[in-house]
């Protein structure tokens, strides 16, 4: 497999950096909890975690946003959220050691994510993961992933070209955002990956297995 000749490396954070699940799963199952019903297993959230309030309403309380009480259920979930986001979330195991190999190569790293800012700027600080070259969230741009913008607004804060940089996500919409904005990506197959979960059919450029996995894709510079 030939390997990226690149200036930066940009990460999704839930299911990709981070491992989100545990605290969001607390919050969609203590509205199960008010609402007389048992808990659900962690794991069976875990694989709609990246996609937050919509992926954890869906699951954990069938509900979906055509739903009439959709809004308000979501609002009550991510104040739950809110309040407890930092409470059993970490770091993947080699995450830190990845992030430290990258700032040794000169190798500058950011975070894309659709999580909002509210939420994205507290857990990047419990994580300690501020030394981020760039931080775009979801509601940094007018758009989130798939649309391109996020990675776009990125590339520029960093100013280099989207040809210059990596994505790596756990999901295929971050997939189908770097293909969107003519960014080379890698697909962790060790995230949440969806309810699909067939990672190999999303077309990125290449498969991690863990994300120490990364640096034999990194050429030397």
């Amino acid at each position: 497999m030939s390997r990226f000749d690149t200036k930066a490396v940009l990460f999704d954070l839930d299911g990709t950096l981070a491992d989100t699940a545990p605290d969001l799963g607390g919050a969609v199952n203590a509205l199960r909890a008010r609402r007389g019903l048992e808990p659900l297993p962690i794991e069976t959230l875990r694989p709609v975690a990246s996609a937050g309030a919509r992926g954890m309403l869906a699951v954990g309380l069938s509900k979906s946003p055509t739903d009439a009480d959709y809004e308000s259920l979501r609002d009550e979930f991510l104040a739950e959220y809110e309040a407890g986001l930092d409470r059993a979330t970490r770091l993947f195991d080699g995450v830190r050691s990845l992030l430290d190999a990258l700032t040794a190569r000169g190798l500058p790293w950011g975070i894309v994510t659709n999580k909002a800012m509210r939420f994205t700027a507290p857990v990047v600080a419990s994580l300690s993961l501020e030394d981020a070259a760039v931080i775009i969230a979801g509601d940094t741009t007018p758009h989130a992933k798939p649309h391109p913008a996020p990675l776009l607004a990125a590339c520029e804060r960093l100013g280099i070209t989207p040809a210059q940089a990596i994505y790596v996500g756990d999901d295929l919409r971050d997939v189908q955002a770097a293909r969107a904005a003519g960014m080379p990506s890698v697909a962790a197959t060790y995230g949440y990956l969806g309810e699909d979960g067939n990672v190999a059919a999303w077309g990125a450029d290449a498969l991690i297995d863990a994300p120490i996995d990364l640096l034999a894709l990194l050429a030397t510079r």
